[in-house]
């Protein structure tokens, strides 16, 4: 199988988190936003370019972040991002750390999100949201709260260090005066507004935090429960039409010729092709899918020889390419010859599907020469890049708006909905809507790689660990280094020919490697006869990571479940740990076997730990979620393909964890003030899988090596 539409390029160092290239070459053709927010004061505060995250090779690179706010004249307070809201929570995160600030209720704020025509301060993706942007938004807070000061203190001749900001008003005033971010906004105040903003204003201590720090529950949370809130799907501009998209008969399929005559004679529906896209509108979705269906019938292809799923892991490993990235430290290869006992094993990783609630949507709108699109995207300014390749037309004359969507997961990085819908309206000469059926999502958009990894360690004569090698075929390099002590290890990530269409994924390669490096620890563990809490904690110095493996474990009750076992008992526990993004987790989890082999998780506790807290109850969730989410990956998600198509590209077929599925969960939050806060949408996830491959093999003395964990023996029920 080849990549459909067109190949992807990756970047260095994690391979999947970023592409570029837009996704359809069309031929060529021959052929506003500050002031919406009505009137008041824009205030921009430049920031260290450090803040900014990459938004990718071709995008447009400013030398600073422009962390913006404007001031309506009711005093109301918007604060502009380019991060967007994809259920992580980041919409009431950033509020918090706007109002914290600027020392506002919650309710006197406004967050635009997600749009191009604001700032630029980068894609949603590598939990880079907390450690970069959030401070970048506190500093430009802090400084607009420093010019209320310094203006009031003007126009009222008075010291400014004698005045305060509270719930939005100035105080330590004259009696009978008033100064609030709403007189600030007036135009009596312009001249004084025309003075620079001090510079190196400081944030806030976490001591002195009273809004970070808090419970703030979900800002639009009332919109979402009742349905207000319109996601990208619910997206509806006047006059608007629907689209629908021809796809590949297969993966690489080629169109050699199709007959759009009746589609192009039925009345209100238009048929476009353009290279490798055939695509309709009409009225209706019905009628657009009718017309799809019908040019369908006539369509001719040409289809390449493609890899089935069960010859993947095969595939992978024969296909490796001359990309590889070694890393040594010591001398590994003398090591494992001087080792006392030496174990080597190969662990196999599924392709998975994000499998978002939302599938891709998105509608696209010209007005003029000048594009509108609304749509779910984890990176607007790549969309807005993709588009403008694509249809071959400035950046400038392309906006992306990316309403709160329907999760993401990391696989709602590229724009495939944006373009087809911009290309159809541009045929059509109206907006047009495009949404993606689950089946298209489950097929067209990209997965999770799949991937292969041999691990071997050599064990000195008292057990320790002396010699470490870790090599990854394809899934990538994120979380590859072991947090343990070991003097002499290599660790190599091998690119490799796919099958399949990869990108990134919720915490990377990171949920892959760390299933084989805690799945292998276990393992050696074992083969020392050790306990495998001890036998981390004697290779781990790290105090982090130590301090979550023992919170962990001390809330699971470890020391007086685990005991050695050597024969098939009915329930088994297990553990691992790790760090990715920053942050540090440790994950317990116990299991149930039946007589006829299927297995069930019964309880997992996981000990998290990613700095300061920013917003517990937030974070508890996110925890939760990325427990739940890896029980997928770990249990029962794995992408089929034969002959190039898709054989579970359905839910019913391609089974998510349901309410059923999820066992009792306990949450240990370590809460670290002294040390700067880091993202917690990821690294949660991590821990899971080993977990419950360890506490198999602990019940059955069965070793599963593969992703999701089954074999012929033992299965989850």
């Amino acid at each position: 199988m080849k990549t459909p539409l067109t190949e992807l390029e990756f970047t260095e160092p994690e391979r999947y988190e970023q592409y570029e290239g837009p996704f359809y070459h069309f031929e060529l053709s021959r052929r506003e936003f500050i002031a919406t927010l009505g009137a008041g004061l824009v205030i921009s505060v430049a920031t260290p370019s450090a803040f900014a995250q990459r938004a990718g090779r071709g995008a447009e690179q400013a030398a600073s972040l422009a962390q913006r706010l404007h001031i309506g004249v009711d005093g109301v307070v918007t604060v502009l991002t380019s991060k967007v809201e994809v259920g992580q929570g980041s919409r009431t995160q950033l509020t918090q750390a706007a109002a914290g600030e600027l020392h506002v209720a919650i309710e006197r704020l406004r967050l635009v999100m997600g749009d191009t025509a604001g700032p630029d301060d980068g894609g949603t993706a590598g939990s880079a949201t907390t450690p970069r942007s959030v401070p970048a938004i506190r500093k430009a807070c802090a400084a607009t709260r420093q010019l209320l000061l310094d203006t009031a203190a003007t126009a009222f001749t008075v010291e400014a260090g004698n005045l305060s900001v509270r719930d939005g008003k100035v105080e330590g005033l004259p009696p009978g005066k008033q100064f609030s971010y709403a007189d600030l906004a007036s135009e009596r105040h312009a001249e004084a507004l025309k003075q620079n903003v001090a510079p190196g204003v400081a944030i806030k201590e976490v001591a002195a935090w009273h809004v970070l720090g808090t419970s703030v529950p979900c800002v639009n949370g009332v919109e979402i429960v009742t349905g207000a809130h319109r996601y990208p799907s619910d997206i509806v501009r006047p006059g608007m039409v629907y689209g629908k998209v021809l796809r590949p008969a297969s993966y690489g399929a080629k169109l050699e010729e199709i007959d759009l005559g009746p589609a192009k004679a039925t009345p209100d529906v238009i048929a476009v092709r353009d290279g490798d896209f055939v695509g309709f509108t009409a009225p209706t979705s019905f009628a657009a899918e009718q017309a799809r269906n019908a040019a369908a019938k006539t369509a001719k292809w040409t289809s390449p020889a493609n890899v089935s799923s069960d010859e993947l892991h095969t595939h992978l490993r024969a296909k490796a390419s001359g990309r590889s990235r070694p890393e040594k430290r010591g001398n590994a290869d003398e090591a494992f010859q001087n080792a006392a006992k030496v174990l080597r094993e190969t662990y196999n990783i599924a392709y998975i599907q994000h499998a978002p609630m939302e599938p891709r949507a998105a509608v696209a709108e010209w007005n003029g020469d000048q594009l509108t699109v609304w749509t779910g995207s984890q990176q607007p300014a790549r969309v807005r890049q993709d588009l403008a390749q694509s249809l071959r037309i400035p950046t400038e004359r392309v906006r992306v708006i990316v309403p709160d969507t329907g999760g993401g997961f990391g696989g709602k990085h590229s724009g495939e909905a944006a373009v087809e819908a911009a290309r159809l309206a541009r045929e059509a000469r109206q907006p047009v809507s495009v949404r993606w059926s689950r089946e298209e999502e489950f097929t067209w958009a990209y997965f999770r790689p799949a991937g292969v990894i041999d691990v071997a360690g050599g064990l000195d004569a008292k057990g320790g660990l002396m010699a470490w090698e870790h090599v990854n075929f394809n899934s990538g390099s994120s979380a590859i280094a072991s947090p343990y002590q070991i003097p002499n290890v290599t660790t190599e990530f091998k690119d490799c020919e796919q099958p399949l269409r990869s990108g990134s994924y919720r915490a990377l390669a990171s949920t892959a490697n760390v299933f084989a490096r805690e799945s292998f620890m276990d393992e050696l563990a074992a083969a020392t006869d050790a306990d495998p809490l001890e036998f981390r904690l004697r290779h781990l110095t790290n105090e982090r990571l130590r301090n979550v493996l023992l919170a962990a474990t001390e809330r699971f009750g470890w020391h007086g479940a685990w005991k050695k076992n050597s024969s098939r008992q009915t329930t088994g526990i297990g553990l691992a740990c790790g760090i990715e993004k920053g942050s540090f987790a440790a994950c317990c989890a116990k299991i149930e076997v039946n007589t006829d082999g299927t297995f069930k998780v019964l309880k997992v506790v996981e000990a998290f730990e990613c700095g300061a807290i920013q917003n517990p109850a937030n974070l508890k969730a996110q925890v939760e979620g990325c427990i739940i989410m890896g029980l997928g990956g770990a249990l029962t998600e794995e992408t089929r393909f034969k002959n190039g198509a898709m054989l579970n590209a359905s839910f019913r077929s391609y089974r998510v964890p349901r309410f059923k599925d999820v066992p009792e969960i306990e949450t240990v939050l370590v809460n670290r003030p002294d040390l700067p806060s880091v993202g917690a949408g990821e690294t949660p996830i991590i821990g899971i899988a080993p977990a419950i491959a360890n506490a198999l093999f602990h019940a059955a003395q069965s070793r599963i090596r593969s992703l999701p964990i089954r074999n012929e023996s033992f299965w989850y029920a």
